[in-house]
């Protein structure tokens, strides 16, 4: 998908000003080669260029900002004095602004990049989230058309497209692509010929990259077209569907069984004849993934609980039922030792890793794992009595900080690596008898026990304390922490029920346990409740 908002045309400044541009990119995306590529451009056809850097380090965790001016030379004299140019961008002067990615624009316009009367801004509309969004109690993701209708405001043009699937698709990195980009939007005063050019002289890469480039000129002059939205490769955020697949979902509630396998029919039948159709899709993927969690009994077990719920449900379209299937699921696949081992050491996980390196097929590729295991986490995985007892003792407890406290590192890629891991992965069966297992499994049935019983009294109130499981996710302190707000709301319902609108309430607390991990703002929740 490929768009520009083209407020007037951009003139290319005088001698007595250079062009400014600032390049917001994320560690390993090629932003410094394409700050390169510029000065390089610029320095072959009579221009002063400097490139200067503002590196931070990989996944938003810092900020990256490579900065580029250029000043047309006067004249052919060689001895003409050199400018002094900026090395940092100032707000309100920045003519060119570059984002590898939805929110590094966000970032720029936040900080004074763009402004309406005079910078281009070029941004890929892909999104990679940053780690607030990632470790979010709830949905933490920015909406990505905030940021697009944000841009189109901040800035003179906005040109925009999937500059980093055009990349993949070509076999190169965002850089090229977001060069090509530049050339066509007429932002600096060069040919194609002449960007091509440098990337010719570059040595490495150079197919590669030219076809990145030419796919991402193809799209920005794409964008420069009367129409306003000219479909390149992926649909862009705000048109982007995150819901299933419809087809899929049609196929569910008229033939659960035909999205599963031989050992899963049953369950399917069972889903068709004993379930609404609103909750037919949910719980098809349900019992596919308590299977493959555990075993088929398990998925059994789980078309038990919600049918525990769907026998009292009485909300607008069995609202309740769906999201009891949902958060059962979820609650009965809960990250462990072994679901880590298994996901680590999958084919399809090796595959993607292969792909997403872009190694070729006589080329090595070591998957190295960091491991930080804690007490808890080695002895939930061990049967009951075992882990209860070495969970008190202060030897075994000193033992696994000795070997764990500085992590752990494993070769996944190697026989060693990978069998300790496999092996790990392979003690499933015994996980029904795990310290952890039956903790969650208690915790699960109360849970729905309390939702069954309100829901027969008092529906919506049974819908949001069925809501609270989302609460409840991850490993470690995450874990901790959101049993630690679900517990706290549990305890505060026979409170709320008392109230008026008890439903509010509760609705109230969630939303403040999923805002701040930390409870505070569960706690000021509970204070204004009391």
């Amino acid at each position: 998908m490929t768009s520009l908002d083209h407020k007037a045309s951009t003139p290319i400044p005088g001698v007595t000003r250079p062009i400014t541009m600032a390049i917001l990119a994320m560690g390993g995306e090629g932003g410094g080669v394409l700050a390169d590529w510029v000065v390089a451009v610029a320095e072959r056809n009579g221009y002063f260029a400097q490139n200067t850097s503002v590196a931070g380090v990989a996944q938003r965790t810092g900020t990256t900002v490579y900065y580029v001016e250029i000043l047309r030379k006067i004249g052919d004299d060689p001895n003409q004095p050199e400018p002094i140019l900026s090395t940092m961008p100032t707000p309100g002067e920045v003519d060119i602004a570059v984002a590898s990615e939805l929110m590094e624009s966000g970032r720029a316009i936040q900080r004074g990049f763009c402004t309406p009367d005079r910078t281009t801004l070029i941004a890929s509309t892909n999104r990679v989230y940053s780690m607030p969004e990632r470790t979010a109690m709830g949905d933490g993701r920015i909406e990505s058309q905030g940021l697009i209708d944000a841009a189109k405001q901040s800035a003179k043009r906005f040109i925009r497209a999937d500059f980093n699937k055009l990349a993949l698709d070509n076999g190169s990195v965002i850089s090229a692509c977001l060069f090509g980009a530049i050339a066509a939007a007429r932002v600096m005063p060069f040919s194609r010929e002449q960007c091509e050019e440098v990337i010719r002289s570059g040595g490495k890469g150079i197919d590669a990259s030219l076809a990145a480039f030419d796919a991402g000129f193809k799209a920005a002059l794409a964008a420069e077209r009367p129409v306003v939205e000219v479909t390149i490769g992926a649909r862009p955020p705000e048109t982007e569907d995150l819901g299933p697949d419809p087809a899929k979902v049609e196929r569910a509630i008229k033939d659960p069984s035909s999205l599963v396998g031989p050992k899963l029919t049953d369950c399917a039948l069972r889903i068709k004849s004993a379930f609404p159709e609103q909750a037919r899709y949910v719980l098809v993927e349900g019992i596919k993934r308590t299977a493959e969690y555990q075993d088929v009994e398990y998925a059994e077990q789980l078309l038990d609980r919600v049918a525990r719920i769907a026998i009292v449900d009485s909300t607008q379209d069995f609202k309740l039922t769906v999201e009891a299937a949902r958060y059962t699921a979820l609650w009965m696949t809960y990250e462990d030792t072994i679901r880590v081992a298994f996901h680590k050491t999958r084919k399809v996980r090796f595959d993607r890793v292969r792909a997403e390196s872009r190694a070729t097929e006589v080329e090595m590729v070591q998957v190295r794992e960091f491991l930080h295991p804690q007490i808890e986490e080695i002895t939930d995985t061990l049967p009951t009595k075992l882990g209860r007892l070495l969970l008190g003792s202060k030897l075994f407890q000193w033992l696994v900080f000795k070997i764990t406290h500085k992590g752990i590192k494993i070769q996944t890629s190697s026989v060693w690596g990978f069998t300790v891991l496999y092996v790990l992965a392979k003690l499933r069966p015994l996980r029904r008898r795990s310290l952890r297992f039956g903790i969650e499994q208690s915790r699960i049935d109360h849970w729905l026990g309390r939702v069954a019983d309100l829901a027969v009294t008092n529906p919506e109130l049974a819908y949001q304390v069925c809501l609270c499981q989302q609460l409840i996710k991850g490993y470690g302190d995450t874990h901790a922490n959101g049993l630690r707000n679900f517990e706290e709301i549990m305890d505060y319902l026979p409170i709320a029920i008392k109230a008026s609108d008890p439903a509010s309430i509760i609705k109230e607390l969630r939303s403040a346990a999923l805002a701040d991990e930390s409870g505070r703002a569960l706690t000021l929740a509970l204070e204004r409740n009391k």
